[in-house]
């Protein structure tokens, strides 16, 4: 069973969240916040597997209190999926910085919000439909002079060539077309790569993809 927690200023939202999830066999709402603090204090208590995040709230607004959930090591195996309600908010780019796994705007249909709750839990990153590159695309104008690649040091060339590829937004299908491998092998390839980085989920490997000089500006073809 998937447990979620819904931290949204707005009843209504989280109640129609709260009708949507609960109707699935597998997943159940664990708690609901109303501000970002509270949703600290939820996910500490609650421990759920997945938070549906607003980014704007009193008190304390969703991005802080993702990184109060990220940066706590007890809660590592917590997954964020921030909610906006325009596609490419100002707050989304800091937002996957901070750790959260995707983001979803408001209005996205029932069966994306699902699948976006169920592939979290699964360690994939999500975000809406078609704006993925350009969410990679805002990273990289935004970022820094690439830091010293030695975080890349215990990466294989396969590994280094899927992270690369992670990187300019190539989903596991697409990198297995990319390198004639199968998905199953794209995706294991992923896997390990995460795992030897630390990265939470491939949201946090197109982070580092920028961040270690393996991916630069002008690669979106």
């Amino acid at each position: 069973m998937i447990r979620v927690l819904l931290a949204d200023d707005q009843l209504l939202v989280r109640a129609g969240f709260r009708a949507l999830l609960d109707a699935q066999p597998d997943i159940e709402v664990a708690g609901e916040a109303a501000d970002g603090e509270e949703a600290v204090r939820l996910v500490s208590e609650l421990r759920p597997d997945v938070v549906l995040m607003d980014i704007r709230m009193p008190t304390l607004d969703g991005l802080a209190a993702t990184r109060r959930i990220t940066g706590d090591k007890r809660l590592g195996e917590v997954k964020v999926v921030m909610l906006t309600t325009f596609e490419l908010d100002e707050y989304v780019f800091e937002a996957i910085r901070s750790g959260a796994s995707g983001f979803l705007v408001k209005d996205t249909e029932p069966q994306e919000l699902l699948r976006a709750v169920r592939a979290v839990v699964q360690g994939d990153a999500l975000l809406s439909p078609g704006v993925t590159r350009r969410l990679i695309a805002e990273f990289a104008a935004r970022s820094k002079v690439p830091t010293d690649a030695e975080v890349l040091g215990e990466l294989t060339e396969r590994e280094r060539e899927v992270m690369a590829l992670v990187g300019i937004g190539l989903s596991n299908e697409e990198i297995a077309c990319r390198l004639v491998v199968s998905p199953l092998t794209a995706k294991t390839h992923v896997s390990r790569t995460m795992v030897k980085l630390g990265a939470r989920d491939r949201a946090q490997l197109v982070v580092l993809a920028y961040e270690s000089g393996l991916v630069r500006p002008g690669w979106l073809g």
